[in-house]
């Protein structure tokens, strides 16, 4: 009889601790306000440390610590030898640990300016952040840049810890100033739940056990504050949400969806839209490797199966077809640029929103941050660890809500197309206007017509290079020669068109970027024309000639490379405009003191070092194959 009651007994502890709740929160501050103590210490008084972790513990804080014979708890969590050496922060570090009552992941974040991505990133997932501040220092610059990304990201729950309160005779006075001054910052940021706690990491005062040092302190201790806290993730009132993940098809008789609720419940019957098609049908079933459910709530991972054959693909949004999400192609959205190369408006990215990843750029910044002030600023780039509010533009509508209403459907990244990297992430605040009030008119003259009355194929032949390598010579030799053949062609030259439509920009990496943009624009208008277009253009960036190349079909983009080398270049420059760069006359010059990007794989590459003009031009239009 006893050995079941023991069995009972184990069998209600272990559900209990499957039905307990998760809390993801962060720790950040100044550099040395105690993160990794606080969170190392919370780990041994909830006692999650092995006995050979302990071990380890002591060895290292023997070996690296900074409190003498005592533990160094922020070894815990400083795993890096660069942080031990520096006694500094740098990467984000993630630890478990439970308690009764609840499970926790908490993320140490850095504390020094440069690693503000490393910051936002701990963020992105966490309900809650304990933000600590010295007592003795009160609220610093980085206080504020904290509290600022943390209000950005959503997070609306924010625990002040005013950490050391032994280095200040644990004075009520120091806590009462330094909460004044957080609670006004707090209210201009917009976070509303703000619970302050004055504590010793070190000391483990008010941490896990109230602090007689500090009897008037009467709210809870940091560690009853997190176990009892009843976290707003948002959400709830916007009604179903599913992004889906993986179309499910095992056989020819199951079509499911799977994908993690966003928001809202479902059941089946539910009447329910596929976003961004439109398509309305009722849920069949909701199936999990357990078996069917009678109803799936947020956070749940479900298969949906719908009564009709609707076009389904991953990405798409299942919604509560009564009050569905809304749908646009762009954006205001506030972005926190953690790329090492600076942002650059009109420059083509890939944009990834939950399951769905789509092309989009950047189209106006309309003010940066100063996160330190939360002044705005203008700017025309953003550089690593910058904040701005812009203006995106995505190659397709997509399904969103705002931020604040909805993480999964308003938060996402910018990815560099060439290396992958994740360079950007932000917020989507609303759609603008302009993309719901403007559509596609159909015209009954298309392409095809009008490059028939022409006879010929309408074709952009895309020439780059240096200054000085003979790309007009050479596109002039060839629209000569295809207008004496009876071709309908344009030329659209570098030069001339800053005479024009482009006299408005500079040459900055951000007006390079813009100048390619509104002539590519300009060239796929008249290749719908029928027109045989050349464009000869210095064009520098990879990234911007493929995105002028992805505007027209494949078959009528040609990529023409001029290559010769700078040192010829410099030789045949009438102008003067190298001799001027190097004396430093003329800044952000093409291959002196601004990059230039070869093509990798152009359609044609000339050798601009040794072929004559004419030989080149030759060449351009046999690949043409014009008679």
């Amino acid at each position: 009889m006893a050995g079941t009651d023991h069995a009972a007994a184990v069998a209600a502890y272990l559900r209990q601790h499957e039905t307990k709740g998760l809390l993801r929160f962060i720790t950040c501050g100044s550099v040395d306000d105690g993160k990794s103590t606080l969170i190392g210490r919370l780990l041994h008084d909830t006692k999650r440390l092995f006995d050979d972790q302990l071990a380890a513990l002591e060895k290292d804080s023997r070996r690296h610590g900074t409190q003498g014979e005592d533990i160094d708890f922020a070894l815990l969590v400083d795993g890096l030898a660069a942080e031990r050496e520096q006694g500094i922060t740098i990467d984000v570090a993630y630890r478990f640990f439970d308690t009764d009552r609840r499970k926790f992941i908490v993320a140490d974040c850095p504390g020094h300016e440069q690693y503000t991505r490393n910051m936002a990133t701990g963020a992105s997932t966490a309900d809650l952040a304990v933000v600590l501040v010295d007592a003795r220092k009160g609220l610093l610059t980085q206080t504020r840049r904290h509290s600022y990304i943390v209000s950005l990201l959503g997070i609306r729950h924010v625990v002040l810890a005013v950490n050391k309160m032994d280095l200040v005779g644990y004075d009520e006075a120091v806590f009462a100033r330094i909460v004044e001054g957080y609670r006004e910052l707090a209210a201009r940021l917009g976070i509303s739940h703000v619970q302050c706690v004055p504590l010793s990491a070190l000391r483990g005062d008010n941490l896990s056990a109230r602090s007689a040092a500090m009897p008037w302190y009467a709210g809870p201790t940091l560690l009853e504050h997190l176990e009892t806290v009843q976290v707003d993730r948002g959400g709830d009132a916007t009604g179903f949400r599913l992004p889906v993940q993986w179309v499910c098809r095992p056989n020819q008789d199951f079509r499911g969806f799977a994908g993690t609720v966003a928001a809202g419940r479902v059941a089946p019957g539910d009447e329910v839209v596929v976003l961004p098609s439109g398509r309305r049908s009722k849920v069949r079933a909701l199936v999990t490797a357990d078996g069917e459910l009678a109803s799936a709530g947020r956070g749940q991972a479900v298969t949906l199966t719908l009564d009709d054959e609707v076009d389904v693909s991953r990405g798409d949004v299942i919604a509560a077809a009564a009050l569905p999400p809304q749908v646009a192609d762009q954006f205001a959205a506030h972005l926190l640029w953690m790329g090492d190369a600076p942002l650059l408006p009109g420059r083509p990215y890939w944009l990834k929103i939950g399951a769905r990843t789509l092309a989009a750029q950047v189209t106006e910044i309309k003010h940066k941050v100063d996160v330190n002030t939360q002044a705005r600023l203008a700017a025309k780039s953003l550089e690593l660890n910058e904040v701005a509010y812009c203006n995106l533009s995505l190659e397709q509508p997509i399904p969103f809500e705002a931020y604040a209403d909805n993480r999964t459907l308003g938060g996402f990244i910018l990815i560099d197309r060439q290396s992958n990297a994740t360079v950007g992430a932000g917020t989507l605040d609303f759609a603008l206007r302009r993309a719901a009030n403007i559509h596609w008119q159909h015209l009954e003259v298309d392409q095809a017509a009008r490059a028939g009355i022409k006879g010929q194929q309408p074709r952009c032949l895309w020439f780059t290079g240096l200054s000085g390598a003979g790309k007009s010579t050479v596109a002039n030799l060839v629209e000569k020669q295809l207008l004496a053949k009876g071709y309908h062609t344009y030329l659209l030259d570098g030069d001339n068109v800053r005479h024009g439509l482009n006299k408005d920009l500079g040459f900055t990496d951000e007006d390079r970027v813009e100048n390619i943009r509104r002539v590519a624009e300009v060239a796929r208008l008249m290749t719908d024309a029928g027109l045989i277009v050349l464009v000869s253009f210095i064009s520098p960036f990879r990234a911007e000639r493929r995105m002028a190349r992805e505007l027209f079909p494949r078959e009528q983009f040609v990529e023409v490379f001029v290559d010769t080398p700078l040192a010829v270049a410099e030789r045949r420059d009438v102008k003067g405009l190298y001799a001027k760069a190097r004396a430093g006359q003329i800044r952000n010059f093409t291959g002196i003191d601004s990059p230039y990007e070869a093509p990798e794989h152009p359609e044609l590459h000339l050798d601009g070092g040794s072929e004559t003009a004419e030989q080149m031009a030759a060449r351009v239009l046999a690949a043409l194959q014009v008679s």
